[in-house]
């Protein structure tokens, strides 16, 4: 059983580095907001409703956790075994979906009257494989990972013959339009920009060791990949960017060091967050954005930190 530290500072936050120091809040700890779930995944901030949403993939379903009353509900469930999420620059929600019974595998956006709009389902005639995580840049463009892990078993989706090669694709927020931007990533996962979006990080799960590879933003390109971070026998899912450009990386690596890994823009690890559970992807939220919130496997956590996510979903 986890018991929060009745210590300031709280020993689950650690500085690698010196300059993580200024990071950290002496007088904050880690915070258990809820645990049930099978495999916690996506959380999104909707700041509007004080409300933090968050998938639990093999149970199907999008639950809901508020800050003004500290409990948690149902918001979507069956959920297409949702995975990541993130909210548009107008508000709405958009929502990376495994596939199941109900639905395919797709990209959707939950419009603000609560219907459910198709993005992508599919590319050249074939059907996605099964998306995984998603950001939208700041003019609308809508950026996300294709492995099959949704589809490799009926766990965290319905097990179904991989039609298309793991890739990341954009859809021009304008027109629809799909295009292909790396297909080079062994198992494409959590993915970020850089606050000025000149850069683009992403998780390549299936490499071994797993990298944390950069890639330069050339408009609705990508060029000049790169590996940021070996991982060496960690194994980083998901990540959110704070305003000075430092990866907050969910990582799991062993019961002593399983969490949150820290790397400044550089790919210097400069800080480590314990959790009792391996961290599977975070975003920041609150009314000032200095809240971290942490998905790990059975849970949901929180941390307020001294600095501030980047703005956008």
């Amino acid at each position: 059983m986890w018991e929060p530290s009745l210590r300031y500072p709280d020993p689950a936050i650690r500085a690698l580095d010196p300059s993580f120091e200024r990071y950290h809040l002496a007088l904050a700890g880690v915070e258990r907001l809820h645990t049930g779930c099978r495999w916690a995944e996506g959380p999104v901030w909707f700041g509007a409703w004080r409300n933090l949403l968050f998938s639990d993939v093999p149970n199907d379903r999008i639950l809901c956790w508020s800050e003004a009353t500290g409990g948690v509900a149902t918001f979507r469930a069956p959920s297409n075994h949702a995975n990541g999420n993130t909210r548009d620059r107008e508000g709405r929600l958009v929502t990376c979906e495994h596939g199941g019974e109900q639905g395919g595998r797709r990209v959707t956006r939950t419009e603000h009257d609560g219907a459910i709009t198709v993005l992508l389902d599919a590319f050249e005639g074939r059907r996605l494989n099964s998306p995984n995580d998603v950001v939208v840049k700041s003019d609308g463009s809508i950026w996300f990972t294709d492995p099959p892990f949704g589809i490799l078993g009926h766990y965290q989706g319905l097990k179904a013959e991989q039609e298309l090669p793991e890739r990341i694709y954009r859809i021009d927020g304008a027109t629809g339009r799909a295009t292909v931007v790396a297909e080079e990533v062994s198992g494409p996962n959590g993915l970020a920009f850089s606050p000025d979006e000149a850069k683009l990080y992403v998780i390549e799960s299936r490499s071994r060791p797993r990298t944390i590879r950069v890639f330069d933003v050339d408009g609705d390109r990508l060029r000049n990949s790169r590996v940021l971070v070996d991982a060496g026998t960690g194994t980083p899912d998901g990540f959110c960017v704070d305003i000075d450009g430092n990866l907050w990386c969910g990582w799991g690596m062993d019961p002593e060091q399983d969490g949150v890994r820290v790397f400044n823009p550089a790919g210097a690890p400069i800080g480590h967050i314990h959790l009792p559970e391996r961290c599977a992807n975070l975003c920041f939220g609150g009314i000032r954005r200095n809240r971290l919130f942490m998905a790990a496997s059975h849970s949901l956590y929180a941390l307020h930190v001294n600095t501030q996510g980047t703005p956008g979903g």
